[in-house]
């Protein structure tokens, strides 16, 4: 199962975006400021370094995947590998919030806002309402305070992926074999010609990123202690 996900990331790039970004979810609205905020409270079901996943993080970040395979993807799916996928995930932002310290960066003021403001929950009709921004959060038991500190670490955690997505870059030879995809196309009209060429670069280039984040963290784990609590999940 493990494997067919990550083969169909490779077909279908916004599966995995989606996954990701269910995990994400949880992993913000879960966790505190790290090193100010609030600490985990629960038995741990990971530590990577001096980092820790509580079991009720664990649990929320569970059943918000459990949720999005039962509702988006056909087909049945183990306990197990659902659980495997959230760990994975779950000690994945942990190593990249290690990363982001190690390469010294940080969070402005200014970066925190533009983020914070983009978000479509906190719009209406498109634009950022502070007052809706307030009730939004006060449902989820959550001060604007606390919530922009954890926000501030997922935009931390991202920093650090777009200096390694943003260094990967196509050779000719694979330049050449996104542009061969297109060839086998037979499309007479210019305009949706060149677009099927921009967009087979496009996923040539996301999969080849994808495969240097995944290659990153790996070689950063192997530097870092994690230990998980498999009796936990």
């Amino acid at each position: 199962m493990l494997k067919l996900i990550r083969e169909g990331s490779h077909s279908y790039p916004w599966l995995l975006k989606s996954i990701m970004g269910v995990i994400a979810l949880t992993f913000l609205v879960t966790m505190g400021w790290w090193g100010f905020g609030e600490q985990q409270t629960g038995a741990a079901v990971a530590s990577v370094g001096d980092l820790t996943v509580s079991h009720d993080e664990f649990r929320r970040a569970y059943e918000n995947t459990y949720r999005f395979y039962k509702d988006k993807v056909p087909g049945e799916f183990k306990d197990e590998t659902i659980k495997q996928l959230v760990v994975d995930q779950l000690v994945d932002n942990r190593t990249w919030l290690i990363a982001a310290k190690n390469m010294g960066l940080t969070v402005t003021d200014d970066d925190l806002r533009d983020v914070i403001m983009q978000i479509p929950d906190f719009q209406k009709n498109g634009t950022f309402d502070p007052d809706v921004y307030k009730r939004l959060l006060a449902a989820n038991h959550l001060t604007p305070a606390t919530f922009e500190a954890m926000e501030a670490k997922e935009v931390l955690s991202n920093k650090a992926r777009m200096i390694i997505r943003d260094a990967v870059s196509l050779t000719p030879a694979e330049l050449a074999e996104a542009q061969a995809l297109t060839l086998r196309q037979t499309e007479s009209d210019l305009a949706k010609a060149t677009e099927a060429k921009d967009r087979a670069i496009q996923d040539v280039l996301f999969q080849k990123q994808q495969r240097a984040l995944m290659a990153y963290t790996q070689s950063l784990k192997t530097t870092i202690p994690i230990k998980i609590n498999r009796e936990l999940l």
